[in-house]
């Protein structure tokens, strides 16, 4: 059976599901990480749930069934059965490795208290966390394992194209994909992503557990 992790690494050499108008549902790969990918016409629903509930479920929803597993009903019918929260609904990129150097300088912060580091671990596994003048870079596993980056940027160092330089030192960093989730009212963040040469393969609705975050969970929203 095909996992979360496989669709994923499939979707970052550009191999996505068939559109075909289906959705595929599949088993979370930790308790934290539950959800839905949207492709081009087929989603992905990762859950524990029983299957049987999820496509019944959004069999009810009134709207047209491509859209079905971002639509506000079926999401919201998701969180109330698994006790879980979201925040938004995020486009997913996602950027391959490249050779050489960052194209700016970065120190890797040492503190585990630091705070970006901290709100980090509570969303991702594995987490390592650069600081460049005016920025931060995080980088660690989130859903099924993958590799996933977020920036700050300082208020002051804004449309200067720091977050550009800092998403494209990511690249430089990595042996693996990269992932990126970016919520489409982001603009700016989803052009800095873009320019620094991620593709946009989908989106995603990443569902919070209301336990305690943990450094041994994973997630991530950048």
């Amino acid at each position: 059976m095909e996992t979360l992790r496989d669709i994923l690494d499939a979707a970052a050499r550009g191999v996505f599901p068939p559109a075909d108008g289906r959705t595929t549902v599949v088993p979370q790969a930790s308790h934290r990480d539950a959800g839905v990918l949207a492709f081009t016409a087929h989603s992905v629903v990762f859950t524990d749930e029983d299957p049987q509930w999820v496509y019944d479920t959004l069999d009810a929803v009134p709207c047209d069934a491509l859209a079905a597993t971002m639509n506000a009903r079926f999401l919201a019918a998701l969180m109330e059965r698994t006790g879980r929260t979201a925040e938004t609904i995020d486009a997913m990129l996602v950027g391959s490795p490249l050779p050489g150097e960052p194209p700016l300088a970065l120190t890797e912060i040492a503190d585990a208290g630091h705070p970006r580091i901290v709100y980090a671990r509570g969303r991702r596994d594995d987490v390592r966390a650069w600081t460049a003048d005016g920025g931060v870079l995080v980088m660690g596993r989130g859903i099924a394992g993958r590799l996933e980056v977020s920036v700050e940027v300082d208020d002051s160092e804004r449309h200067r194209g720091l977050g550009r330089l800092l998403v494209t030192a990511a690249r430089h960093l990595v042996t693996e994909p990269v992932w990126a989730q970016v919520a489409p009212g982001n603009a700016r963040s989803t052009r800095a992503f873009l320019a620094a040469g991620y593709r946009p393969v989908g989106a995603e609705a990443l569902l919070l557990s209301a336990r305690p975050r943990s450094a041994g969970c994973s997630g991530s929203r950048s």
